[in-house]
């Protein structure tokens, strides 16, 4: 490309670049775009400050902001292969006597489905604000608890003060969680309030393993509740399309991360 572009026309080829990528690595940009890594770093200097990058080790990732909740029946259709590796990599980690905190979302819906399978599974016990997950365990040895609360029809989940209440009751041995948005900087986000302290206290009432669950789709994403940092959770199950210098990253800031594809889990 033109070495000799001024900085608005090669940031505008970096956005493009990271439209086409998601993830962005500084050697292979500077390497396209025939400028010098310091220069590309400035660059994304500039578009961190706007608020349209956010900086990684060795790179950048696109910050896409989400002010709405999308709907159930429309997450469940964005990378279903992803969520349901992520979901039976998710459901092993639950053995016989867990009692589990199981938040809303689809990713976290197809953990149950993945739990009907587990013949070895006896005396567990769910504890749930989504709806579709509590709907589909039919295996005789998990107990399933639904809590109460607000009915969030568009979200197939339930929340607000009843199911707050009944969240300080208990404590878990394991929680998992989806959230609507991930990032290095501003960590576990919601664009929805009563969600969020629904997942907030999930982590605070489980003294055991704190398990996030998310596809590669959720990382950049910012929404307005945070809930909790990464450095929170134990474990986080993705999946094979995120970046190899988002997964060191991630993997400084948590004990634990496993990376899902079609035939091979990847610690």
């Amino acid at each position: 490309m033109n070495n000799r572009l001024i900085p608005a026309q090669r940031q505008k080829q970096i956005l493009d670049y990271l439209d086409a990528h998601q993830f962005l690595k500084l050697s292979a940009v500077s390497e396209e775009l025939g400028v010098s890594e310091s220069t590309i770093r400035r660059d994304l200097d500039k578009l961190e400050n706007d608020g349209i990058v956010e900086r990684t080790h060795g790179g950048a990732l696109l910050s896409k902001k989400m002010r709405v909740e999308p709907a159930f029946s429309s997450s469940e259709k964005t990378y279903p292969d992803e969520k349901m590796w992520i979901g039976l990599a998710a459901s092993k980690l639950v053995e016989s006597g867990d009692t589990i905190f199981l938040g809303s979302g689809s990713t976290t819906a197809q953990i149950a489905n993945h739990l009907n399978l587990r013949e070895d599974l006896k005396d567990v016990n769910i504890i749930t604000n989504n709806i579709s997950a509590a709907l589909s365990i039919n295996h005789r040895e998990i107990q399933v608890y639904l809590l109460g609360g607000n009915l969030r029809i568009n979200a197939n989940a339930v929340g607000g003060n009843f199911a707050v209440n009944n969240i300080n009751l208990v404590y878990s041995d394991k929680a998992f969680i989806g959230a609507d948005g991930l990032s290095f900087k501003y960590g576990c986000t919601s664009p929805v309030e009563e969600e969020a302290e629904i997942s907030r206290l999930m982590l605070e009432h489980t003294y055991g393993q704190t398990v996030l669950v998310a596809d590669h789709g959720k990382w950049g994403v910012v929404c307005n509740y945070p809930f909790a940092k990464l450095a929170d959770f134990r474990v986080i199950i993705t999946d094979q399309a995120m970046d190899d210098d988002a997964l060191v990253e991630l993997r400084n800031q948590v004990s634990r991360v496993i990376v899902c594809s079609s035939d091979m889990t990847i610690e």
